[in-house]
This record gives C-alpha cells, structure tokens and sequence, in this order.
C-alpha cells in the first residue's frame, strides 16, 4: 500500500517491563516504526510481576510517551503482584476495560489492531475497539487461554472455565487473522473449527546484536562470588508452568559436587515459596536474584555455563516454545531442557542442548553432570544454537515478514496469495518446523 499503514498493537506488557510480551511487542514495534509505520502500543502501566508500580508512572488514569519512534498510550490498571487468582483477573479486567474507555480517543484511526495474549481479555479489547475504529482485527496467540492456567492448576471451576472458553472461540472466529508463535498452536486450533486458512505463524525470534555485544559475564561471576564456579542458570519468569521446584531437587542431588552452583533470577508468583523451600533444604549451592533489567539480560546469559529451560509436563505445553530459548542460543549457552514437543524439535534441530525428562530432578542433575565433565560439549552446544539462531531467529528479519503480512491483509489481497506465499510465513505452515526458507542475512557478524 501506498501510504503509511497506521497500526496500532495492544499488549497488557510493556517496557520497563522485562518478560517475553513485553519484548517481543517493543522490538516488533521498532522495527515496523523504522520501515515507515506509524505505530501505537497501547498499555497497562508497568507493574508485572511484583504488582508495584514504578514512581514515575504512580497517579496517572492515561499517559502519552514517544519510545523510539513508537507513541506508546498507558490507561489505567488495578496492579497485582503475579499472584492470587482473583487479584490477576482484576488486573486483567482493568486493563481491558480502560484500554477501551480511556484509550478509544488516544489511539487514533488505524488501519489494523494487533491484540496479543498472554491473557486473552486483551483480544476482548482488541476486538470492541477494531469494531469502534472499523478496522481489521488479529489476535496474536502467544499462549492459549483459558488452557494454560487449568493446566497449572490455577483455575478449577468448570462454569469459569466453560465461559472462558465461550469467549476464546468467539474471538478466533471475529478475528481476521490468528498469528501464533508456535506451530503446534495452529494444530490445536483447527483441531477445535478454526479454518487454518485464518491462522499463520509467525515466530518469536531475538535481537542477537544485544548478545554480540554482552560483556559482563566476569564481572557478574564477580558480584555472585562464584568467579570460577560452573553456574547453572535460570532466568526468567518464577511460575506455577515452570516447575522450578524439581530444578531445587536437583541441586539438593549435586550438593556434595564442589564448584556448581545454581542461578535463579527473575521473579514471578512462586519465587518466595521457592526460596522457603531452599531455605528449609539448607542448599548452599542456590543463589536468588532479583528481577534484572533487560539490558542486563545478556550479560546474566553470558555469565552462565548452562542455561535451563524447564517446563511443567502437560500437553498443552508441548505445543509453544519459550522465548528464552531464542535468547540463550543467541548467547551461545548449551540448554537443558525439560520439554517435549515443538520446543524439543527447535533445539534439537539446532543441536543446542540436551533433554531431560519432565519433572525428573535425576535426570536433570545427570545432564547437569554431563555438561559440568564435558567442556567441549557444553561448547559445541553452544556454538552451534548460536549458528542456528543466526540463520533463522533474527527479530529485525522476522519482524520484516510479519510486516508484509500486515501490508497484504490491509491491502485485501490475502495473506495466502500466491504472491505472498513464496518465501513468506504462509509456506511455514507446512512444513514440520516454523523456520523455511532462505537463511537471512545475519544482523551483524559474530
């Protein structure tokens, strides 16, 4: 199309905050701002996940920034701590019903509402807005809901969960595009109705530059006071999906191994019942951090000998990948994963790590142990998820394509044209793994 395309993208997260939708938003974000869009991100005020909000946003209903070209608009949200099942819907809600009364008249007329989940009361506001503004509607499904929080056992209630699930189909069906970040999430759809000529993928990926250019791994190692030690590293969110539990059973199993020494840093909704747990282990080989900036996210990766990546055992979560994986292989870190399905196929596909069984605190200390006796392997490993991540997880390429099909279903020739299938996201679709095509040209060289 000939003129500017007028976007606007509706997230709960956002920067100052650090967790994968607040990434992934701010970096597409950018990027379509470079190529000529014109782009709103409209938001919650940053509280997640300690429910506190920073100094400099307190006393606002709605706020209007300019972050790197982007006009970001924050509306008003009950800030709760990544706890209590009833305090997060409030926040849910909140968000969702003040992005649309308060944000109707900030975000101007745009061409296409890009809603993402995690927490689907988003789309909500994303479909009532593209309805208001008379616009074209895409629900961007990170994680499926109401699915995952039954599968973490956070919501029991069938009469909850049956209108939850009411409202999830009746958006796929408003919306004019489903994009999702895994494939497994576009079989679980269509298994329930929803044509896959509704849904394309398009694939979370990272911004390697940052990894290039970390540099802190000895200071960092410094400031932990394990300068020489094998550091087994987790960072990101402390939550019910992730079973971070069994990672302390494993360090409770390799206790009496000298010189490693386990890293969590992050926070989340079972962080203080994780360090209790530790605490009342007496495990002198656990070290708790506090959540990190982003720009520190890097050098905490590079400090690290392995990185985790561990998952509860179901079967919903077989079917997404998370976005730490991106980011450790960006940081050339061997992984250990406690996964199955379509995270299993990425990194062994990139031969970046090993796999333990789900929930197995045995098999992962073995893995741990096979990497703490093989230098050269956890090297190997390393370079290449690097190599791979070089090739296929470029953000700036991958948000170029997301891109284009923007452009093609504003410009109503479809996303499924033939003219937009050769080399696009639509020909991944078919094939066993999200990545095809030509590799891109790296983003700057190693």
């Amino acid at each position: 199309m000939d003129r500017q395309l007028r976007i606007l993208y509706i997230s709960h997260y956002f920067p100052p905050e650090v967790n994968a939708p607040a990434v992934r938003v701010s970096e597409m974000a950018e990027r379509w701002a470079q190529q000529g869009a014109d782009v709103t991100v409209l938001t919650s005020f940053p509280n997640h996940p300690s429910g506190i909000i920073p100094k400099k946003y307190r006393g606002y209903k709605r706020l209007v920034e300019v972050w790197n070209n982007v006009r970001i608009v924050r509306t008003y949200v009950y800030a709760a701590p990544n706890s209590g099942f009833v305090r997060r819907i409030s926040n849910f809600l909140s968000f969702m019903l003040s992005s649309i009364t308060l944000g109707f008249r900030l975000v101007g007329n745009p061409d296409v509402i890009i809603a993402t989940s995690p927490q689907f009361f988003v789309a909500v506001a994303g479909y009532i807005l593209s309805r208001l503004k008379r616009c074209k509607f895409i629900f961007e499904v990170r994680d499926v809901w109401p699915e995952e929080i039954v599968a973490v056992g956070a919501m029991r209630n069938r009469i909850a969960i049956k209108i939850l699930e009411a409202i999830e189909v009746f958006l796929y069906k408003k919306a004019d595009l489903i994009v999702t970040v895994a494939r497994g999430t576009i079989d679980l759809l269509a298994k329930r109705g929803i044509p896959p000529s509704k849904m394309i993928l398009a694939p979370n990926g990272v911004n390697i530059s940052l990894f290039e250019s970390a540099s802190g791994r000895v200071s960092i190692r410094r400031k932990l006071g394990k300068p020489d030690d094998f550091l087994v590293g987790y960072i990101g969110t402390h939550g019910m999906a992730h079973r971070l539990d069994i990672v302390l059973e494993a360090a409770e199993i390799l206790r009496g191994m000298p010189g490693i020494t386990f890293l969590f840093v992050g926070d989340g909704a079972e962080k203080s019942n994780l360090m209790l747990r530790a605490k009342d282990l007496r495990l002198p080989n656990v070290i708790f951090h506090d959540q990190i900036d982003r720009v520190d996210v890097p050098d905490y990766y590079k400090a690290c000998d392995v990185c985790l990546v561990p998952l509860r055992e179901a079967d919903l979560f077989t079917k997404n990948i998370p976005s730490k994986i991106y980011e450790i292989m960006a940081a050339a870190k061997p992984i250990i994963f406690s996964t199955e399905g379509e995270s299993r196929s990425l990194i062994e596909s990139a031969g970046a790590g090993l796999a333990a069984r789900p929930e197995d605190a045995g098999d992962l200390a073995e893995k741990i142990m096979i990497l703490h006796n093989d230098r050269g392997l956890c090297r190997n490993l390393g370079e290449s998820g690097y190599s791979f991540a070089l090739a296929n997880c470029s953000r700036a390429r991958l948000a170029d394509q997301y891109f284009e099909i923007l452009q093609a279903t504003i410009s109503g020739e479809g996303v499924f044209s033939p003219a937009k299938q050769k080399g696009g996201f639509s020909e991944n679709i078919n094939m066993p793994h999200e990545y095809a095509g030509e590799s891109a040209e790296a983003e700057t060289k190693r």
